[in-house]
């Protein structure tokens, strides 16, 4: 629980001038018993005295009014509620290393796959953008709540030459910022899911992209796809098809997204059901304000009915 409003818990501060106050007044009164010398009509004058029980009043009227102070403050509490405008952009390298055979029956061919499973199960208010990228990127799909739109320009991806990492964030970045017209200025809740097997080799640094999509507050999840051990063919000479997890790990922790690994179809299915579950919703402070205005008036009854039943008056 959190207040919204805690610079008005300082009124919380008479409750002790109150305590105090209370405190005074019992002790003058325990004085002044002490001065009635003649104990055997007292005790007639005052023959059950409510010992205890008549502090309880007092207290559940002190307690009453923190309540309500404490109402003043706006408690809320943490819920989770459906991100409305979300806006996710799919960013899948296409660069030739992609057709390694470590995950069958290639990677682009599993990538795109379980990426289609991934768009259509995304709630239907959720905008999907798709960028390809090899030696450069591609704002392929622009956001759009239309997913199989977005299902069917994944599967028309084709590989290229180069890896470049860094321009498939700056192009998801300004896939976001062109999603309508109140984007530039008002921004909505985002996120980049990219997949990559490779090294960037071409276009700007990570470091300079992961820079811009912290700057924009955008969180960058990264998978690193495929096994690391498979070679491919480029050119007429075998290669390997190497991957730079360390730099998607970077990547991934410098925006604040998630970084995750995939050596197989079945792995990168569950690592697409993680990320639609944590972007499905988004923490949100809800006020219940109500709630400890009705514990008040409880604690006011109480005040009430304690009074009443012991001492035949209301407090």
């Amino acid at each position: 629980m959190t207040f919204l409003e805690p610079q008005r818990l300082w009124w919380l501060l008479t409750l002790l001038v109150l305590v105090g106050a209370y405190v005074f007044a019992q002790t003058r009164r325990r004085r002044y018993a002490a001065r009635f010398t003649n104990l055997a009509l007292l005790d007639q004058v005052a023959p059950n005295r409510p010992d205890a029980r008549r502090h309880v009043p007092a207290a559940l009227f002190m307690s009453t009014l923190a309540v309500l102070i404490s109402s003043l403050a706006l408690p809320a509490m943490p819920v989770e509620a459906p991100r409305e405008r979300a806006t996710i952009v799919v960013a899948v390298d296409v660069s030739l290393s992609m057709a390694a055979t470590d995950i069958e029956p290639d990677r682009l061919n599993a990538a795109k796959e379980s990426a289609q499973g991934f768009v259509e199960t995304l709630p239907d208010r959720f905008n999907v953008g798709l960028v390809s990228f090899s030696s450069a990127a591609t704002v392929v799909a622009s956001p759009t709540q239309d997913h199989q739109a977005v299902v069917g320009s994944i599967e028309n991806l084709r590989l290229g030459p180069g890896t470049a990492i860094g321009e498939g964030v700056f192009a998801s970045l300004e896939a976001i910022r062109g999603f309508d017209e109140e984007a530039r200025e008002d921004p909505p809740p985002s996120a980049i899911v990219l997949l990559s097997d490779g090294e960037n080799t071409s276009g700007r640094a990570i470091e300079e992209a992961s820079a811009a999509a912290a700057a924009a507050e955008v969180p960058v999840s990264t998978i690193a796809f495929g096994s690391g051990a498979a070679m491919i063919e480029i050119d007429g000479y075998r290669v390997p098809a190497d991957i730079d997890r360390e730099a998607l790990m970077e990547l991934a922790q410098d925006t604040e997204g998630h970084y995750y690994e995939a050596e197989s179809e079945t792995e990168l299915n569950e690592v697409y059901e993680d990320i639609g579950s944590s972007l499905g919703t988004e923490w949100v402070h809800e006020e219940i304000v109500t709630r400890f205005v009705l514990i008040a008036i409880l604690l006011g009854t109480a005040t009430a009915v304690t009074s009443l039943l012991w001492f035949q008056r209301l407090p």
